[in-house]
């Protein structure tokens, strides 16, 4: 083992010197005793949103979290150079988070895909233990076979357990259990400094609040402990239409004001018949839906509420008839109101169906320069206009969420970055704009640049007019981000500085420049 470990550290050491060099790359697979760094890849470079395409040195493919402990503790106890790491699940960033330019990426697929459960009896917690590069995908799988889920989802379920953790994880059951981040119970994480920690929020809290949602900046999850619970057979979903955003606002708030009737709340707007169909792909009913969408110069905009009640069969509770008491306190459109009943995996896997589509007909590989906003209650039909200042209805191609969420599911302790409440609101708003940029459709390079321009100008101007703050963040400067984080930065870094001192985890974020141990901490 000692031999092990010195050819490891040795052969770190001649990695490093590679690196610190002109050629700034690895021509073949080298071996260093337990580590097997690998060659660049192209999918190490990019991501989903293909607007960068960082190229690091070595890709490591980790079998434990003892290699990723081994890497970071070498790289930590040197001062030869100013490599980063960054770890990258399914590659579903927009702006480069998960790349490390000239670094070493930690493809975090490469880990043993183990999950155990533990179905706990009566008045018991069911939970599972999760390695942090198992697909959502994957555990739902399992977990249903024992009759169980977790309680908070994604909308998309081809990403990696740890790297949702790292940001938040929302859907729309965010409003009745919080995000994915508020239903894990305890992680595995390795630090920047090469530490592997097990902790929790009586153990080591503070590294574990640092870790959920802290951007990859404080360590790499490796392992997460997940709160299940039972799962219903079947799911009504339900869909409805307004022409009115003041009411389609207002019924979202009544709908999550009843969590003991409903499970799930979204909504999007309906800006032309592109949006409407394909966000009608999964949804397998008959929407005799035909909207006027007006001209060019007077559009109308439509804007849909879906909302689902679980459907645990065995319970004696008529589906059927707590939609309709749901439905009888809505203001929709007449007769603008469809209703279906799928499995519970079908509901929860539905947006897969929409990628199969768009793969199908070349669009699911071309750009996507999102952006998603959390808003302020009190701001979002502000928002709205500023959206509408900035999107053309009838060329947007993609689609537009919209629904809300509630403070007092999220835990402050961690290092989200929520809007700040000015008052005692409960609500506030996540608005997704997930636009595609099709090249081969007319988008070029000056095309896709616009709207990367008209994105950061909405996100400006929310920020700054309405106190919005970015989901899945990026800041293109240092003052960005300090800005984004206001009076929570200080304790952002001061976990930085604890947990990653150099500032080697995390470089496509773009948060901290990478240091050397004699540099003074001066951010």
């Amino acid at each position: 083992m000692e031999v092990a470990m010195l050819c490891t550290r040795v052969s770190l050491l001649i990695l490093i010197l590679s690196l610190c060099s002109p050629y700034k790359f690895i021509q073949s697979p080298m071996d260093f005793g337990p580590l097997n760094l690998l060659p660049t890849t192209t999918t190490a470079s990019s991501d989903f949103g293909r607007i960068l395409f960082h190229s690091p040195a070595a890709v490591l493919k980790p079998q434990s979290s003892r290699d990723i402990s081994l890497l970071l503790s070498f790289l930590s106890g040197s001062s030869l150079s100013k490599v980063t790491v960054a770890a990258r699940g399914a590659g579903h960033s927009i702006h480069g988070q998960a790349q490390a330019l000239d670094g070493i990426v930690v493809e975090m697929s490469s880990l043993p895909a183990e999950i155990e459960f533990y179905k706990g009896g009566e008045g018991e917690i069911s939970y599972a233990d999760v390695s942090g590069g198992v697909m959502w995908i994957d555990l739902l799988e399992l977990s249903l076979k024992l009759g169980l889920a977790p309680r908070s989802w994604t909308d998309y379920l081809y990403l990696t357990v740890g790297g949702t953790l790292s940001n938040a994880g929302i859907s729309g059951q965010t409003f009745k259990h919080g995000p994915q981040i508020s239903n894990v119970l305890q992680l595995e994480v390795v630090t920047g400094r090469g530490e592997i920690v097990t902790c929790s929020p009586s153990k080591d809290a503070d590294l574990f609040n640092a870790v959920l949602g802290g951007l990859g900046q404080f360590g790499i999850i490796t392992r997460a402990r997940i709160l299940l619970q039972e799962a219903p057979q079947k799911v009504k979903w339900v869909r409805a239409f307004y022409d009115d955003f003041s009411i389609f606002t207002k019924d979202q708030e009544l709908l999550v004001s009843m969590p003991d009737l409903v499970d799930y709340v979204e909504g999007f707007i309906v800006l032309n018949e592109q949006s409407l169909h394909s966000s009608s792909i999964a949804f397998p009913a008959n929407v005799d839906f035909n909207p006027d969408f007006g001209t060019k110069n007077s559009p109308n905009i439509y804007y849909c509420i879906e909302f689902a009640v679980h459907d645990y069969q065995h319970k004696n509770t008529n589906v059927e008839q707590v939609v309709e008491v749901i439905s009888r306190q809505m203001s929709h459109m007449v007769s603008q109101l469809y209703s279906v009943e799928v499995s519970y995996f079908d509901f929860l896997n539905r947006v897969r169906m929409e990628e199969m589509s768009l793969r199908s007909i070349g669009l699911w590989e071309v750009h996507h320069p999102w952006l998603n906003m959390f808003v302020p209650k009190a701001g979002i039909n502000d928002f709205r206009d500023l959206l509408m200042d900035n999107v053309s209805p009838d060329s947007f191609e993609g689609l537009i969420l919209i629904y809300p969420l509630l403070r007092d599911k999220w835990d402050t302790n961690t290092s989200v970055v929520l809007p700040d409440s000015g008052s005692t609101d409960r609500v506030m708003y996540v608005v997704g704009i997930l636009r595609s940029a099709n090249p081969e459709g007319g988008c070029s390079h000056h095309c896709l640049q616009e709207l990367l321009r008209r994105h950061r100008r909405i996100a400006d101007t929310a920020g700054v007019h309405l106190g919005a703050k970015q989901y899945l963040a990026h800041h293109p400067t240092p003052s960005g981000w300090h800005q984004h984080f206001g009076r929570r930065w200080e304790r952002f870094a001061e976990r930085k500085n604890r947990f990653d001192p150099l500032r080697i985890l995390g470089p496509g974020q773009g948060i901290f420049p990478r240091r050397d141990d004699n540099a003074a901490f001066g951010s």
